[in-house]
């Protein structure tokens, strides 16, 4: 079993920044591949990035291509994403996620942290 706690959230006016952080625990796990998704009112939730856990090349939604940042800190077991030049459609609640293994899907999800970007 995965715990992921997500923080780093907030209030932003456009063409600001906020760096989230995700902190993986539990015991015995394995982690393939983790990633960010969002979730915006009344919209179904949307890939936003994804970051293999040894080695490889990340993966980003159109919509944040250039603007976001995905890293990680594989002696924490921590996720980040840099947001930069946030607008207002980025307002959602963004939720951190882990695959154990290659064959499989995103089985962990953090309780999300919301992101509120004011015009």
């Amino acid at each position: 079993q995965v715990q992921l706690v997500e923080s780093g959230g907030g209030l932003v006016e456009a063409g600001g920044s906020l760096r989230l952080s995700c902190a993986a625990s539990g015991r015995s796990f394995s982690i393939n591949r983790m990633a960010w998704f969002r979730q915006a009112p009344g919209k179904e939730r949307e890939f936003v990035a994804a970051i293999p856990w040894n080695g490889g090349t990340t993966t980003y939604a159109d919509s944040v291509k250039g603007r976001f940042a995905i890293s990680r800190d594989n002696a924490k077991n921590t996720v980040y994403l840099q947001m930069n030049s946030l607008k207002p459609e980025d307002t959602a609640v963004y939720y951190c996620a882990v695959k154990p293994y290659v064959l499989g899907k995103y089985d962990y999800w953090g309780q999300g942290t919301q992101v509120t970007v004011s015009s």
